[in-house]
């Protein structure tokens, strides 16, 4: 038996190493800093050179590695072929075979958000399930779906992409993606940020929150819990939103369980707590007992799910 497996969350600032044992259970981690220059060519070289370095620090041989599960910033082919990483530099690139190259250690490789969704199930907020759905509320919406306890990528590697659904056909603004109405408009720390600034104009009554620089999502849930009534409604407006969507996505996937993640998540409870009374408004009359908790592993969940990979 295999007696390690190495797993990398590879972001645009930084990469994330860990090492496994054999059974999944962390032994050592570090970071690296990503190197995007000259199309982000350095940055594999990089990865495996503190692979190995790490390999010979523990006396590690090659043959001891069960594999190397990295996840990227972007969507993925086939466990193996990055469709294009507009952070990293790539266009696309088959990173699996490039780390086999350098490394000689069997790779794979799959999106940040699918990965954190594996970790999750893996070792996390949904451990002991096998369907699940997972939402990141960060600066954007991310999320992942895994169906008996395999990701669903989609023929085009955009499976999972559940920022872009359209909630609102009318919205005139723009999102990153190009099109307009997405769930990230809304639904992420941006989003709804955004969503009180535009009640703030309106707001004549007195509140904690204050229309400058300094407001943010964290901002909105404090005043919320200490009952401040603009924040309270603006929570509400959220709980509604994002009840609706995950209600809209048990219609097509059905899970066991609901995992929330990201930088909002951080709110605790008081968020589970009104996505599931909108939840249980909005879902079919099937799905209405799926439970709904928070994510675990926060920063870590990345390099977890990369170890799912191979586990």
């Amino acid at each position: 038996m295999s007696k390690y497996i190495f797993g990398i969350d590879l972001g645009g600032t930084t990469v994330k190493c860990g090492l496994f044992d054999g059974a999944g259970t962390l032994m050592d981690k570090w970071e690296i800093p990503t190197n995007t220059a000259e199309e982000g060519k350095h940055i594999l070289p990089d990865i495996a050179a503190a692979i190995q370095g790490k390999m010979a620090e523990k006396n590690i041989s090659a043959g001891e590695v069960k594999g190397i599960g990295i996840d990227v910033p972007g969507p993925v082919l086939n466990e193996r072929i990055v469709n294009k990483c507009v952070n990293l530099g790539w266009g696309v690139l088959d990173v699996a075979a490039e780390m086999e190259s350098l490394t000689g250690i069997s790779t794979k490789v799959c999106n940040d958000a699918n990965a954190a969704t594996l970790g999750e199930m893996v070792a996390g907020g949904g451990k002991g399930h096998k369907d699940l759905v997972m939402l990141t509320l960060g600066t954007g919406v991310g999320g992942g779906i895994i169906h008996d306890g395999k990701i669903i990528e989609g023929v085009n590697g955009a499976g999972g992409e559940l920022g872009h659904m359209c909630m609102n056909p009318h919205e005139e603004d723009t999102c990153g993606c190009g099109n307009k109405g997405c769930l990230e408009q809304y639904g992420s720390a941006t989003g709804i940020v955004k969503s009180a600034r535009k009640a703030l104009a309106a707001f004549e009554g007195e509140t904690a929150l204050k229309n400058d620089e300094t407001l943010s999502s964290k901002a909105i849930f404090d005043a919320a819990k200490a009952g401040d009534a603009l924040a309270l409604s603006l929570v509400e407006e959220y709980g509604k939103l994002l009840g609706r969507a995950m209600a809209i996505i048990s219609c097509v996937t059905d899970p066991e369980i609901f995992v929330i993640g990201g930088g909002v998540s951080k709110a605790g409870q008081p968020l589970i707590d009104v996505i599931a009374k909108y939840y249980q408004v909005y879902a079919f009359h099937a799905s209405r007992k799926t439970e709904i908790v928070l994510a675990t592993l926060g920063n870590d969940a990345g390099m977890y799910g990369s170890m799912g990979l191979i586990l």
